[in-house]
């Protein structure tokens, strides 16, 4: 039996004491906008990373949820920059979710608010290390686990964090869930922007003095055609104007108008000329203004060479130990965006499969536990 083999045995033979850590984590809500809860559950982490032999180091924030750092240095003079495991600690999912849709296991799945993504990431990383420390077998490398808690958000304060922490680093692997319905990893993210246009008119009487007004609200329907127009589907390229609003009254011509629009793009050239043509829009009509802000906010994560070799090892870990994984890409984006926009290598969606993210029937499969954490504790070894 191989060391990898070794290592899924021994998870198989405690896969009911992850199923117990991944219902404590599901149970202990973590919206992003909600600090104290969100410190609550790091609280939590930290201790449980300090019993692992990890030094923890919190990254306070004065809003988001505090961060945190745990690292297991190789104490290799020889060792090489180590590897980045990313995971973020905030679901979507509103504090109070849980009394309405409380953990139910049905069907080898666990069902529950955050479970997907990405708590059961998190349960993979911890027990990926904690059977590597226990056969005495942890990698002669640095090890660093990075958890945030503002990605579902953007990564706002997290992401100069996160790229300081790539760049030390040799490569990433990021704990997002797998890719549905096949389980995949992801060599590839499409970038993601999101833009404000906001169109200004002249407000008047809709009844006395129409012709004197120029309304907000049409010189916004002519920009939002000519923004989903600029989606291209050949290049991967897809651009939504997902929310409008505008005006006060019926019977006034609204003098303000907006629009919020999200944007993904394969590579820099596609997000270069998105931003491009949507900052040089132009009103349709007379006495009318827009005004553009915004931009992307996660990188393309391009599938380069060094990615798929790390895609490459993962699936020979995986036929060694008896089961297979394929490599897609999404139109989502996650941290994995900066670390591989900084040319550090990186490979994504290695944490629980399931389906239902951000959706009311999400879930985690249970036997993915143990296999996706001795796929990790693989990698970190090879």
């Amino acid at each position: 039996m191989t060391h990898n083999q070794r290592v899924l045995a021994t998870l198989r033979e405690h896969q009911h004491d992850m199923v117990a850590d991944l219902t404590r984590l599901v149970e202990m809500e973590s919206p992003t906008d909600n600090k104290s809860a969100l410190d609550r559950l790091g609280e939590h982490l930290a201790a449980r990373l300090q019993h692992l032999g990890a030094q923890v180091e919190v990254f306070p924030q004065a809003q988001a949820g505090d961060h945190l750092r745990a690292r297991w240095e190789s104490g290799d003079a020889e060792g090489d920059g180590g590897l980045l495991l990313l995971c973020h600690m905030d679901t979507v999912w509103d504090m109070g979710t849980l009394a309405e849709r409380p953990v139910v296991i049905r069907d080898g799945r666990l069902f529950g608010p955050g479970a997907f993504d990405m708590k059961g990431g998190i349960v993979i990383a911890l027990w990926a290390i904690r059977v590597l420390r226990g056969l005495n077998i942890m990698p002669k490398r640095r090890v660093t686990l990075l958890l945030t808690s503002d990605e579902e958000t953007g990564s706002k304060t997290s992401r100069p964090i996160v790229e300081m922490e790539a760049l030390q680093h040799d490569a990433v692997l990021v704990l997002e869930p797998a890719q549905p319905p096949n389980a995949a990893l992801k060599t590839w993210r499409k970038g993601v922007g999101v833009y404000q246009v906001r169109t200004t008119g002249v407000s008047a009487h809709a009844g006395a003095a129409h012709d004197q007004g120029v309304n907000a609200i049409e010189e916004l329907a002519h920009q939002v055609v000519a923004i989903q127009a600029l989606t291209d589907y050949t290049a991967g390229t897809t651009v939504n104007v997902g929310v409008v609003s505008g005006g006060t009254r019926g019977n006034v011509v609204p003098q303000s108008a907006w629009a919020r629009v999200d944007v993904r793009v394969m590579n820099q050239a596609e997000a270069d000329r998105l931003d491009r043509s949507l900052r040089s829009l132009q009103p349709h009509l007379k006495g009318a203004s827009v005004e553009v802000t915004g931009g992307i906010n996660r990188p393309p994560m391009v599938r380069t060479a060094a990615g798929a070799s790390l895609f490459q090892k993962a699936a020979e870990i995986a036929s060694e130990l008896g089961f297979s994984v394929t490599e897609t890409g999404t139109g989502g984006g996650s941290d994995g965006n900066f670390t591989a926009a900084l040319g550090v290598p990186t490979l994504d969606g290695l944490g629980v499969v399931g389906d239902g993210g951000h959706a009311q029937h999400e879930n985690a499969v249970i036997s993915s536990l143990p296999e996706r954490a001795a796929l990790l504790a693989g990698l970190l070894r090879a």
